[in-house]
């Protein structure tokens, strides 16, 4: 493997922005970069996913690696301290938004697949390069997997070079609380939506969530507030919406949470309704993506054979991995939290990199990562 075009690669991508469902250029880049490697077949699927097959010398096991192409944005009140989208490289790191979050290692993947010894696989190699992770996790790659079933799929979200086993889901959740409209100078003759919602954030705040040995805590955030009329020129506010963000541990649902946030709300006297959100993009292909925002948990063990045969690779390339959870959500709520799949994570930075301004990846984690994904494809297939 050559460090000096895999770096060039990675720098490469970071230079073209891809906020969700304007992934193309990147796309196109992974396209090229495949198809100078090597690779067997190179298409992109019908929402944009860029994918790559690399065969064996004979039938066996597929597996699935899987890196998402889109980034959240750059906008906010603190300022980069370079172009966000230059690729620089100096002192041994790269950076820019998507180094860490997650091109680098999609680079990595594209380059230590690249590098395996197709002579020694029994089986075959699926990279994709997803869409639309940042706002619907997993539900690209869903369709990858339809296309190419997989027998074990491994998810390069950052792992600071740590075996992830299992990973947090995620829910979003709106709140809303109806009152009874009536002039401001009144209040007394209506029922204020606004201070109804403000007592069940303060009954949500004191609600105890679960823990778990391997995930940590679940997770209740706050993120969203309006209320209707706006603006609400001398009426009291008969309706105040809320959205939270529940961070979910492995066996809990949808209508679970629904039913504690209710309980722990029962003796409020509010006009209170929680639903699931719904989400609706469309891809830079113009196909339409609708599906609640719930993305499960999931969890394996650490005799699991992925797990075992993971780490075995990942040794065998001169990395020394401890084993983890993610404590964010990823595509893996879908492959291994719906479809069931062994699913493991590995990847180059750490999950405090992502999403941050100043974002950047140091080299040698990245041509570390290189290594680390060519020895799992090698222990899983040969």
């Amino acid at each position: 493997m050559k460090t000096e075009r895999l770096v060039e690669f990675a720098r490469s991508l970071v230079r073209l922005p891809s906020l969700s469902c304007q992934e193309e250029a990147v796309a196109r880049q992974v396209e090229e970069e495949m198809k100078s490697l090597g690779f067997d077949s190179v298409a992109m699927d019908e929402n944009g996913s860029m994918v790559g097959v690399v065969e064996g010398r004979e039938e066996g096991r597929t597996i699935l690696l899987d890196a998402h192409m889109d980034t959240v944005d750059v906008t906010g009140a603190v300022p980069w301290d370079r172009d966000p989208f230059s690729g620089d490289t100096e002192g041994g790191v790269l950076f820019g938004r998507g180094s860490a979050d997650m091109k680098g290692a999609l680079a990595a993947m594209v380059h230590g697949t690249a590098d395996v010894d197709r002579d020694r696989l029994r089986g075959k190699v699926v990279v994709s390069a997803s869409v639309m992770e940042e706002v619907l996790e997993g539900v690209a790659l869903q369709a990858v997997m339809e296309k190419h079933p997989p027998d074990a799929v491994v998810i390069g979200e950052a792992t600071a070079l740590n075996l992830v086993r299992g990973g947090r889901g995620r829910l979003e959740l709106q709140l809303e609380t109806t009152g009874v409209p009536t002039h401001s100078s009144a209040p007394h003759l209506g029922k204020n939506a606004v201070t109804d919602m403000a007592r069940v954030i303060g009954a949500l705040e004191e609600m105890e969530l679960p823990e778990h040995p391997l995930m940590g805590p679940a997770v209740l955030a706050l993120t969203e507030i309006t209320s209707s009329p706006f603006p609400a020129n001398s009426v009291i506010p008969s309706i105040c919406r809320t959205t939270y963000d529940r961070r979910l541990l492995p066996g809990e649902t949808a209508e679970g949470i629904r039913e504690a946030i209710h309980d722990a709300t029962r003796m409020l006297d509010v006009n209170l309704e929680a639903e699931v959100s719904v989400g609706e993009y469309y891809t830079f292909t113009g196909q339409i993506f609708r599906k609640e925002k719930v993305f499960p948990a999931w969890e394996l063990s650490e005799d699991h054979w992925l797990v075992r045969q993971g780490l075995e690779g990942l040794e065998k390339a001169g990395i020394r991995p401890g084993t983890r959870a993610y404590r964010f959500c990823t595509n893996a709520a879908y492959s291994a939290g719906e479809a069931g799949v062994p699913t493991i994570g590995f990847g180059p930075a750490d999950e405090a990199d992502a999403h941050r301004v100043n974002e950047s990846l140091r080299l040698d984690e990245l041509e570390a990562a290189a290594r680390g994904y060519r020895g799992i494809i090698e222990a899983v297939l040969g």
